[in-house]
Parts: C-alpha cells; sequence; structure tokens
C-alpha cells in the first residue's frame, strides 16, 4: 500500500496546505468541497507536489519535516526540483 505526502497550493491566494494521504486525488476533492475549515476558505486549490512512500509513518514524518521547516522557500524548492526532473 503507498501513502503520499502532497502540498497544495491556493489558487486564490497562492498560500500553501501541507498534508498526507492513501489516495491524494481524493483528498484534493474534499478540500475543494464545501466545508468549515482552513482550507474552505482559500478554495480552489491544485496539487503542486507529491511524493509516495511505502508507509503512513513516512507519509506522515515527511509531512511534519516540511511544516517544520516554516519556509516558503523551501516548498518552492521542492516544487521546482519536482517539475525539473
Amino acid at each position: 500500500m503507498e501513502f503520499f505526502t502532497y502540498i497544495l497550493q491556493s489558487e486564490k491566494d497562492g498560500s500553501f496546505y501541507i498534508g498526507s494521504s492513501q489516495d491524494p486525488a481524493e483528498r484534493l476533492k474534499k478540500h475543494n468541497r464545501m466545508h468549515s475549515g482552513y482550507t474552505a476558505r482559500k478554495q480552489p486549490w491544485k496539487i503542486v507536489w507529491l511524493k509516495s512512500f511505502s508507509t503512513k509513518s513516512e507519509a506522515l514524518q515527511m509531512e511534519r519535516f516540511i511544516k517544520m521547516k516554516k519556509s516558503r522557500t523551501y516548498i518552492d524548492g521542492l516544487i521546482t526540483e519536482s517539475s525539473s526532473g
């Protein structure tokens, strides 16, 4: 079973959301549905970075690592690196 860490970007204001899921495409649909919470206010979202892991704990560890960086520069670097190769 595969698990993923993902970064979403708001098409409304360019902000990022970092999460993890077994099914990032379905999770994106949930973020873009009507609901309350952080992602509801900044819809629509798009996936801009995705990395797969063999375990849930690895995906969660990467999610926490990215969040700990608290750096838009770091996130932009991940996105640029993944799109270039």
